[in-house]
């Protein structure tokens, strides 16, 4: 967290530690963003913390990270019942990320997009751009559907430098986004968030849930019910492993992980050091099913990522960039 802001009380859900912060509070951060200083955020909804309770490494990295948004209805709900005032909202990674772009351009925020394929990333920065005319759009790429290299890191890190973003908005699916902002928020030396389905949201690729539903807290319905073949494993198991880890949140809080920034009460919080790189999730398993690393382009499933991995060359292709630097 930078020098200057304010220090937001926490609580714990599912043994990951959410910071106290709404909406509105989390555009005004996101919009404090400069470049050469680097953070890392994540936005936890109940299938993030479903993961994080069954795998160590992930529930690590969540909780050492700088800010976590309570992305999830039912998260934010938790955070009220725990006796956060301010919790009375979600922070909605697809309205965090339009609404940080909208009011973003008043200040001169650059920003970075980082996900999903070159059809799709393309087609946001050109609603983007239509939407919010002057917003500082100064990188747009279509990762490899792989790990990257090591060439390709630093080839990475040498475009965002000579870009400079604010912020840098990544949509590779939970939990691959999550492990990249972890791996490389402080190489790239920026706020890193990751957003997601936003990617496909904003591009038009996928239908957002209407209004009501997701004031209800029926968002997983819908989404459910327009991807029942991708997204069944998710909520048919990650809603209960969700529900346990709530009711089991006394014991996480007694023993927090190593090198975590625990949780405290809405008076404050003490920072501690973000802890180094850990390695990266590609799957999980919950009740004996595992779970891939989604990623929320047309390119999953099962079979869509086993297929993508046989193809991968064995030099990855040039990553598509921008020709428009506004």
């Amino acid at each position: 967290m930078g020098a200057g802001e304010a220090v937001h009380g926490s609580f714990h859900c599912a043994g990951v530690r959410i910071d106290e912060i709404g909406p509105s509070e989390a555009v005004a951060i996101l919009c404090g963003s400069r470049y050469g200083t680097a953070r890392q955020t994540h936005l936890c909804n109940s299938y993030t913390l479903s993961v994080a309770m069954r795998d160590l490494s992930y529930r690590q990295l969540l909780n050492a990270s700088d800010l976590n948004f309570a992305d999830g209805h039912y998260v934010a709900l938790v955070g009220r019942w725990r006796g956060g005032k301010v919790m009375t909202e979600r922070v909605y990674g697809p309205t965090l990320m339009l609404r940080t772009i909208d009011q973003g351009r008043d200040r001169g925020l650059r920003h970075y997009l980082y996900g999903s394929d070159p059809r799709t990333v393309e087609r946001l920065a050109a609603a983007l751009r239509e939407r919010y005319p002057g917003v500082e759009i100064v990188g747009v790429e279509s990762p490899p559907f792989r790990p990257l290299t090591a060439g390709e890191e630093q080839s990475l890190f040498e475009r965002v430098r000579a870009a400079e973003p604010d912020v840098f908005w990544v949509g590779l699916g939970t939990p691959r986004q999550d492990t990249f902002v972890d791996r490389y928020a402080e190489r790239l030396g920026c706020t890193v968030v990751p957003v997601g389905a936003a990617f496909d949201f904003h591009s038009g690729n996928k239908r957002s849930a209407p209004a009501l539903a997701q004031k209800l807290g029926l968002e997983w319905a819908f989404r459910f019910a327009t991807e029942p073949v991708r997204l069944w494993r998710r909520y048919v198991f990650g809603i209960p492993v969700f529900m346990v880890g709530v009711v089991t949140d006394r014991f996480f809080r007694g023993r927090p992980d190593k090198g975590a920034r625990p949780a405290t009460p809405p008076a404050g919080r003490t920072e501690f050091p973000v802890n180094g790189v850990t390695p990266e999730v590609t799957a999980v398993t919950v009740d004996g099913v595992e779970f891939p690393a989604e990623v929320d382009t047309p390119l999953n499933g099962p079979d869509a990522q086993a297929e993508a991995l046989k193809e991968a060359p064995e030099e990855a292709p040039k990553p598509l960039i921008s020709e428009h630097p506004a």
